[in-house]
């Protein structure tokens, strides 16, 4: 195998990934709490009207995380990343479970429900306290209410992030995307932009998406198979 022939390698990781490791989606039946659903609590106007609320719901999506283990996937997306000097990964999920796996180029696009963000002074920092002392938790720096450090409904991504990805997807020769649905915007445009600038696009998903009918290669499977397969086939070349 010719490493050189991968580099840039860029990749993007969805729900697909995580849901290995037994990381719910909090959509739909299994994303209720309390018979709320997620999209309810994970709002600006939810945190806003009950605070408290909010950070409950989340102290509660951070313990189940917290007792998910990365996954195959995960570990070998790490171990390519040491293979391979221009490697880069871009993910939706907030989960930490691929800086968990040793992966240390990561582009969270959705943020981390791992790390906080004070609503007065904006600092960031990483919490991974389990359970949380208080709710909600004061800024260290400020003393003000934080809020998780992600990406809610209802609001844009950060500009720099999301600047960041679009810029590294176009230098990819390589593109993996993997357990992403291909519908969740602007994520989705991902893969086409790098597609556009002349990416190898590979799919690796249990089902067909809007991505797979301009990829180059699919592997319809889970992650961890698929994944395992996509490197198998590097080895022969």
């Amino acid at each position: 195998m010719e490493i050189a022939k991968l580099e840039p390698l860029i990749v993007l990781t969805g729900a697909g990934i995580s849901a290995e490791s037994g990381v719910p989606t909090f959509r739909g039946a299994e994303g209720l709490w309390r018979t709320y659903r997620a999209e309810e609590l994970a709002t600006p106007i939810a945190f806003h009207r009950d605070p408290l609320l909010v950070w409950e719901f989340y102290a509660w999506r951070r313990e189940l995380i917290a007792a998910c283990e990365p996954n195959q996937a995960h570990w070998l997306l790490a171990d390519i990343e040491k293979q391979i000097s221009d490697f880069t990964l871009i993910t939706q999920n907030v989960d930490g479970l691929h800086a968990a796996a040793g992966s240390r180029n990561i582009i969270e696009i959705h943020g981390s429900i791992w790390r906080m963000r004070c609503t007065s002074c904006g600092d960031r920092w990483d919490d991974g306290n389990v359970p949380l002392e208080k709710l909600p938790p004061p800024c260290p720096g400020c003393g003000e209410k934080a809020r998780p450090d992600v990406v809610w409904f209802g609001e844009t991504l950060d500009p720099e992030v999301l600047d960041h990805a679009f810029e590294t997807v176009q230098r990819a020769r390589v593109m993996l995307v993997i357990g992403t649905s291909g519908i969740v915007y602007p994520a989705a445009e991902l893969p086409r932009v790098g597609k556009m600038h002349g990416a190898k696009l590979i799919e690796i998903n249990t089902e067909i998406t809007p991505i797979s009918g301009i990829a180059d290669q699919v592997y319809q499977s889970k992650a961890t198979i698929g994944l395992q397969d996509w490197w198998a086939d590097q080895q022969k070349d």
